[in-house]
């Protein structure tokens, strides 16, 4: 059995009924730098009781304002708007339109996990010349980095990172430029993943569909 990191700071085991997952959506803002394909990262305040300063890709929940007044039940309409805003609010980037955005992949939190969202990643070319900022509240810090300096730096415990973003950077990794990954995301189907808690000794750890195990935790949850 392939056995994945824990949980991240904040996520707590749910002892009563299943949590709905709240809708949310997640950019992957990328650019072309000397070093490859370079995306960017925002560390989340340390102040913060869920996911506390780890390193993530901006995003956040949809909220009911994102939805087109005309479209209430418009869900990819209101994901984008969603990404759009949370990449300037978090990220002070301002995105040239919701067209830019390329759906990448989706993902959905553990049904053993008291916190629980929906989340559909995006992937979205940086403006010309942008710069990134953060409030200095709920993110504290940016960078610009490679998925594979990402990585090494969370082997190195240096750089905070939680399941989901590790393994979307793996995803990232062999990816040599912008317009690569940008083709790749419009031409994949994206199906959702559901990953599954389970406990070996006294440590929980992830099983992903596909690995060994991870049928039968879902017919014990």
């Amino acid at each position: 059995m392939e056995r994945h990191p824990g949980l991240g700071p904040g996520e707590e085991v749910n002892r009563g009924p299943v949590a709905t997952p709240r809708v949310a959506a997640s950019v992957i803002v990328v650019r072309d730098g000397e070093r490859g394909l370079e995306l960017l990262l925002v560390q989340r305040t340390p102040a913060a009781r869920f996911m506390g300063g780890v390193w993530v890709f901006p995003g956040g929940s949809v909220d009911r304002a994102d939805y087109a007044a005309d479209d209430p039940d418009g869900l990819h309409f209101a994901l984008r708007a969603a990404a759009v805003r949370e990449v300037a609010e978090e990220a002070g980037i301002r995105l040239d339109g919701a067209d830019e955005l390329a759906l990448f992949s989706r993902w959905i939190t553990p049904a053993h996990l008291a916190t629980r969202f929906d989340t559909w990643f995006f992937v979205a070319p940086a403006p010309w010349g942008a710069e990134p900022r953060v409030d200095g509240e709920e993110c504290v810090a940016v960078q610009w980095t490679t998925a594979a300096q990402a990585l090494a730096a969370h082997a190195a415990g240096q750089l905070p990172l939680v399941f989901p973003t590790i393994k979307h950077l793996e995803r990232l990794r062999p990816f040599g430029s912008v317009a690569e990954l940008v083709e790749h995301a419009h031409a994949s189907v994206v199906e959702p993943v559901e990953p599954r808690v389970v406990t070996i000794g006294d440590e929980p750890h992830v099983l992903l569909p596909g690995d060994p195990g991870y049928d039968d935790a879902g017919r014990r949850a």
